[in-house]
Order: C-alpha cells, then structure tokens, then sequence
C-alpha cells in the first residue's frame, strides 16, 4: 500500500503572492520621495486605472478592505428593509446588511453551484425587499441573467459580493459588468491582493462621485462635509503593494489553473467526491478549489477527512462551516429556519477546500490527492 509521511512543513489552504522585495521597496521609495501616504496619491490613481482594465468594468472605486466596500455600496444604493442573500458565505455578506439595518432574507442555494438559488428568490420577496445580494462562490457565477429579470420586475437593487470572483468573465464579460454593483477583496488570501483592501464595480457613472464621498467621511471639500461617511480609503503602501503584484499575476493564475487540473485528474472519478463545475463561457478565477464529499459513498464524511489530513499537515478549510443562518445574529429570523435552508445544510456539511496557490509544488499536489485515495472507505 502507498504511504506517504507528514508533511515536513505545513500545508496551507493558501499561500499569499509576494514580489521581489527590492521591487516592492523601489515603489515605496517613491511614495517616501511623494510624502503622499493616502487620501487618492498616485499609486492609488494608477492601481485604480490598471485593474479598471484589467477587470474589464467601467468604473472602480478602491477601499481598504471588501467588507467597508460592502458596506459602502449597500449605502450609495439606498436600500432599506429586506435584502435577499445567501446563508452559505463568508460572514462580511450578511454583516454588511445588518451594519445598514437591513434584514438579511436567507434563501436556500442551487446544490449545483452553491450560489443563491435564482429560482427560489422571487417566493421570498415582500414589500419590504429592496435588493438581492448574490455571492459568487469560490468564483462561480450566479444565474445572473434569473436574477436580474426578478430584479427588474419587482424594481429590486442587485448587489454582488465578488470577493471570489477576481479575473472572473461570462463570455468575455468582467464579472462586474453584472447588477447594479460589485465587490471584490483583495484580502491577502485572495488571487490578487494588497495585504487588505478591496473595490466596488459599477456601470453607472453618478453612483462614483457618491461611493468617493461615502468613503471619505462624508468630505466634499475643505470646508463642507455634505453627508455621513466612513474611512473606507485605501493606502499608498497597500496599492503599492498591488501594482507590485500585477506582474506576477499570470504567473500565479496558470500556476493554480495547473493544480486545479491535477485534482481533477486525481479525483474525478473518486466515488462521494464532487468537483466544481466548469463552463466553456466562464473565465474561472481559481482563487478556491472546493470539493464535496459524500459520506454515503465516499465511505467517511468531510470532517473525517478534514481532521486526518491535518495528522499529515495539511490544513484544509471548511468553507463556509457554519452556515451565517446559523449564526447566534442570525438563527431567529424567520427565514433562517433549518427546514427553508435543506440544500444550504447538506452541503455545508459536505465541503472541503483544497490547497490551492501558486508555490504549492506538484508533487505535494499528487501526495494530497493520494491521501484523498487512501481515507476512502
């Protein structure tokens, strides 16, 4: 029988992209020479600029993490009362609602893609709905056509939390052409990234001049402060950061597309083993690598797994266990109830992601896979 030892060192799920360090200080020896720290200095214009094309979109707004982004656009939305979103995400989804006294509405997710369910969104919707929130989960795009056509009928706002979703296009499309606005992270997990930061994308030019205002305080000018804001603004050093990284983001991006295809040759007939769909017209973003496990079939469930893959130094993530319906914030909205939620709590109990970033060597890829092999029952 094949045995493989532990891991010498640990095995992450992922591994932040860094660059030259003597790059990355050259372009900080500028913004020394500037004394130009934050506040829109030049390495935030030409960030902004480059991912604008980059991501394909007509206007970015950067901020110093998704989450205020988040936050941020929901308010330049003027939304109020109820939002539909998903209960299987990262908690900044719904606590970004419930910093704008909105009541997040959980409906259930499609058990193919893991996003929101489009053909469950229109039963939830009352008077008091004025937007959907969509993830794009581990960068796999919602039925963004379904959910625009509700949107429309019932004059609903459509907000998409795209933290996975960074290189992502729908037939040559950037991921945030879609809805009314979009947020990507550029955490320091994520394919791209400036430590912390992330963007809002947006189509309409009136909604910048508000999210600009919105992220800075409220500030119009010297002398007038035209409505509450927060600090949202992202820094010199971390644009620094990220203008210092577009060189290396192709690299890493075909570095992950080969992993990504290692699992799929290793584990894609490996019975209780589901891996994420693909499409010929999606761009995939390969910033997560999830699969499903079915203890039916694979012979032990996904905790199992989870727990003996750490014996061997492999830290896997749960993403995301639990669901935020669960959540004590959340468990007594009504529409949190176990019974509405059946696809969302099969699931969660069922997804594990893989390691997955552009050091990871092959072999210890193939190892992984192997060990897979070896769990099952």
């Amino acid at each position: 029988m094949t045995k493989i030892l532990p891991f010498e060192n640990p095995i992450y799920v992922t591994r932040p992209l860094l660059p030259k360090l003597d790059e990355f200080l050259a372009i900080i020896s500028e913004i020394w020479d500037d004394r130009w720290l934050t506040n829109n200095g030049k390495k935030h214009q030409l960030l902004e600029e480059k991912l604008k094309g980059l991501l394909k979109v007509p206007y970015l707004s950067l901020f110093n993490n998704g989450t205020i982004a988040l936050v941020v656009g929901c308010k330049a939305l003027g939304i109020s009362g109820e939002v539909i979103t998903t209960p299987f995400t990262f908690p900044a989804t719904p606590h970004a609602l419930a910093w704008n006294n909105l009541k997040p509405v959980f409906c259930d997710i499609d058990p193919l893609t893991m996003n929101i369910d489009a053909h469950k969104i229109e039963d939830l919707i009352t008077s008091q709905t004025s937007a959907i929130l969509g993830v794009h989960v581990y960068g796999t795009p919602c039925d963004v056509i379904k959910i625009q056509s509700i949107a429309d009928m019932y004059g609903l706002k459509v907000i998409y939390d795209a933290a996975h979703a960074f290189l992502v296009e729908i037939d040559g499309v950037g991921i945030g052409n879609y809805g009314d606005l979009s947020m990507v992270s550029f955490h320091a997990t994520k394919l791209f990234h400036t430590a912390e930061g992330g963007a809002l994308m947006y189509k309409d030019e009136k909604l910048k001049s508000k999210i600009e205002l919105l992220k800075n305080f409220g500030i119009k000018n010297e002398e007038e402060v035209a409505s509450i804001g927060i600090n949202g603004k992202m820094s010199e050093i971390h644009a620094a950061l990220g203008l210092s990284l577009l060189k290396y983001l192709q690299q890493e991006y075909e570095a992950r597309k080969r992993i990504a295809n290692i699992y799929r040759e290793r584990l894609t007939n490996v019975e209780g083993i589901t891996l994420p769909i693909e499409r010929l017209n999606i761009t995939s973003s390969y910033q997560y690598f999830p699969i499903r496990i079915n203890s039916k079939y694979f012979g032990c469930d996904r905790d199992f797994v989870y727990t003996e893959l750490k014996k061997y130094n492999v830290f896997t993530r749960k993403y995301f266990y639990p669901l935020c319906s669960e959540y004590p914030s959340y468990k007594d909205i009504p529409s949190a109830n176990k019974q509405n939620l059946p696809n969302a709590h099969q699931i969660v109990n069922e997804v594990l992601c893989l390691p997955i970033y552009g050091d990871l060597n092959t072999d210890t890829v193939h190892d992984i896979c192997t060990l897979i092999h070896l769990l099952q029952r």
